[in-house]
């Protein structure tokens, strides 16, 4: 028998390819959020795992940063029970979603995983990695189909785009969860997400029950309340993010909603100080803004699907030009203001027309739809001026024609802006009675509506 002589460096070769050991960092110091770690091999994102002994259990981290040879993690979990010198793993993997047509009708955690008591059936999903790319804008699909959202002041006068992307802007209490509940329940849309960011608790299934309904059953809902670590709350929106990606890479007609884009911010804030950023305008990370548009423009229109989105911002103190804001504003392609004054009087929803905007409007309606919106805004522009003289008497019908008319129509015109909660309307019953409203009115060359004199 001839023995086959086979080279030392080939036993090597192929033992290099089995891992015969581990490599194991250790907790050298916990500061705020921060967990300093020695001697770990990993890359920024990259999901890492913190074995406490004593407390029995293994709290999954992330990197977010390095300080010389000091890797910097922050939890997925709670912090409680890690200690100095607890052996921490670096898993090789950035954070993933399980995902599959099966998630319908059900609510999940900041990282994807099905909230306790929930039912569903994983093992035939599979992993979607959160963070991903925004799509090239070269293989965009064009704008060019709308999205009805069953509610008339939207439809009417800031009709939006299938693949538009669109901001709801308010103080607390104004209806922004109501305004999302109507749109997710009257969209016409294959899917709907909706991410829960830093909301309370209490709110989630008072949502789900009285703001969505039956629109739950076509609804997936990601929840990051705000007890939750703030890793959790960013992450919250990412993984509502590339659920609804996943959906629009199946070809369907994805509406994403996230409530709200102000609690995301903060959550970077809260990582950025952590990790010894320097904080700016009100207190906000530079990170913050550079998070903001790659969310965003994850959403938005692809070669395979489309995703809709609208993203609310809690404005602090009612003003509309707070840092968070004005940079939402400047990312998307619209913007609703609601109007704590408009709520007041029991309008609802409390749609502010004259400030908000549709940057795709114009291209998606017919030219008499835009006139009709147009002249709507100009008889609200005209009863605001003249609102105190009306009020307090000092203004006589017939010193001013266009005041004159702009009463007459202040009532039909609010009638039409206000609706209920239970209240479908669909694109061509508010386009019917938009045009109603002006049907006895001349329309004028350079394109407005006046009334016959």
């Amino acid at each position: 028998m001839t023995k086959i002589k086979i080279p030392f460096k080939n036993y090597l070769n192929q033992a290099k390819k089995y891992p015969f050991y581990s490599v194991y960092g250790k907790v050298s110091e916990v500061v705020g959020l921060v967990i300093k770690v020695e001697g770990l091999q990993a890359f920024v994102g990259e999901v890492c795992e913190v074995y406490a002994k004593k407390a029995g259990k293994k709290t999954v981290t992330e990197v977010v940063g390095f300080v010389k040879q000091t890797v910097l993690l922050m939890p997925l979990d709670e912090l409680e029970g890690i200690a100095p010198g607890c052996l921490v793993a670096a898993t090789g993997k950035t954070l993933e979603v399980k995902v599959g047509p099966k998630m319908l009708g059900h609510t999940f955690d900041g990282l994807g995983r099905p909230l306790k008591g929930s039912k569903l059936d994983q093992s035939e999903m599979v992993g979607y990695p959160a963070m991903q790319e925004a799509p090239d804008p070269f293989k965009r699909q064009d704008i060019e189909k709308i999205m009805p959202t069953g509610i008339r002041a939207i439809d009417g006068l800031l009709t939006v785009g299938e693949g538009q992307r669109v901001g709801i802007f308010a103080g607390s209490g104004v209806g922004k969860s109501t305004l999302l509940g109507m749109i997710a329940k009257y969209c016409q849309a294959d899917v709907v997400v909706i991410g829960l960011i830093g909301e309370r608790g209490r709110e989630v299934r008072e949502f789900i029950e009285k703001d969505l309904g039956e629109g739950y059953a076509k609804s997936i809902v990601v929840c990051a309340t705000s007890d939750m670590p703030p890793l959790v709350r960013l992450k919250g929106a990412y993984t509502a993010t590339a659920i609804a990606e996943y959906f629009r890479d199946q070809g369907k007609k994805v509406v994403l909603m996230m409530d709200s884009v102000t609690r995301f911010a903060m959550a970077q804030r809260e990582i950025g100080l952590s990790t010894g950023e320097p904080p700016t305008t009100r207190g906000y990370t530079p990170s913050v803004f550079a998070e903001l548009p790659k969310l965003m423009e994850r959403s938005g229109m692809s070669d395979k699907g489309s995703i809709t989105a609208f993203y609310t911002v809690l404005v602090e103190g009612d003003d509309m030009n707070e840092p968070i804001a004005d940079a939402v504003r400047g990312i998307l392609d619209g913007h609703i203001i609601l109007s704590r004054e408009i709520a007041a009087q029991n309008h609802y929803p409390a749609v502010d027309v004259q400030p908000s905007v549709s940057r795709l409007m114009k291209s998606l309606v017919s030219q008499e739809h835009n006139i009709h919106a147009s002249e709507l805004r100009e008889n609200l522009k005209a009863y605001a001026d003249a609102k105190d003289l009306i009020d307090i008497g000092a203004y006589k019908s017939g010193t001013n024609p266009v005041i004159d008319y702009a009463v007459q129509l202040h009532k039909p015109i609010d009638d039409f802006l206000q609706q209920a909660v239970d209240e479908f309307s669909s694109f061509t019953d508010t386009e019917e009675r938009l045009q109603q409203l002006f049907a006895s009115n001349n329309v004028l060359g350079d394109g407005r509506i006046t009334a016959e004199e």
